[in-house]
């Protein structure tokens, strides 16, 4: 039996030489036998996809991408296993993880994809629900073999919870960041101000022009602090991170006082 366990997410950037020595090296580290499986993560190369009920081909695609993976791993004299994982690498290393532990994980990205990784938070979404230590391997390059390794990110062992300091706990509903809460509190009281400030504007009058402008706002910030709401309060258990996070987050905290000040505007002067 071995020593260690070991997890790569092998997406496309997989497979090269340097990307093979990269992993060569993180199997060398530490003493006694070293087992590696591979996951490859069914990546869609089209939303609709899902939509069309066509979830066989996009698996398909990465069974073969695995096959030639195993292959070039193991004429590298590592010794390998493979699986298909989940299209999100994140849930599929959790998957990976529920089969048998591991005592690291590494994933496997494409410079071009290293905006999702780093400003999309998945690497953030990866330290949060993964507990053995992390390396995120980025490579860059393309078909004509000159793929290389240009950067590296590391976690260490168990949950990171990046949000830890700033939560609020509650026994009665799920765990929020302050900021979080601070946007839901802005936002509610914002949509009300708002609200009031655009039924004072059209008040003995018709809702057209500037007024007009003033009900549409209060109806849009409504919708949009309803969807942060929603997004914190009820979606926690899939994750509610990420770009939309941020944005509803943004419309809650900027743009509703905007909104406010705007339709108060337009009560004043309309």
């Amino acid at each position: 039996m071995a020593d260690r366990s070991l997890i790569a997410i092998v997406t496309p950037a997989f497979g090269s030489a340097e990307s093979i020595e990269a992993l060569k090296r993180e199997v060398g580290d530490g003493d006694g036998a070293t087992e590696v499986r591979l996951v490859a993560p069914a990546v869609e190369i089209n939303p609709l996809h899902h939509t069309l009920g066509d979830i066989d081909k996009p698996r398909a695609e990465a069974g073969e991408r695995l096959e030639s993976q195993t292959a070039a791993a193991r004429d590298a004299g590592l010794t390998v296993s493979g699986e298909v994982g989940d299209p999100d690498p994140v849930q599929a290393a959790q998957d990976a993880l529920l089969k048998q532990p591991a005592d690291r994980i590494l994933i496997f990205a494409h410079a071009d994809d290293s905006k999702a990784w780093y400003e999309g938070d998945l690497w953030k979404h990866a330290e949060d629900s993964l507990e053995p230590p992390l390396k995120l391997i980025v490579v860059d390059g393309g078909p004509e073999g000159d793929e290389r390794v240009v950067d590296t990110e590391t976690s260490g062992p168990g949950l990171s919870d990046t949000d830890a300091g700033v939560e609020v706990d509650s026994s009665y509903g799920p765990k929020v960041t302050r900021g979080d809460l601070t946007g839901i509190g802005i936002g509610l009281l914002g949509t009300i101000i708002a609200a009031i400030l655009a039924a004072a504007a059209v008040s003995g009058g018709t809702a057209t022009g500037w007024r007009a402008v003033a009900v549409g706002l209060a109806i849009a910030i409504a919708l949009a602090n309803m969807a942060n709401v929603i997004g914190v309060l009820l979606m926690e258990s899939v994750r509610y991170r990420g770009g939309f996070a941020k944005m509803f987050r943004t419309l809650a905290l900027v743009g509703t006082p905007v909104v406010v000040v705007i339709n108060a505007l337009i009560l004043i002067f309309a």
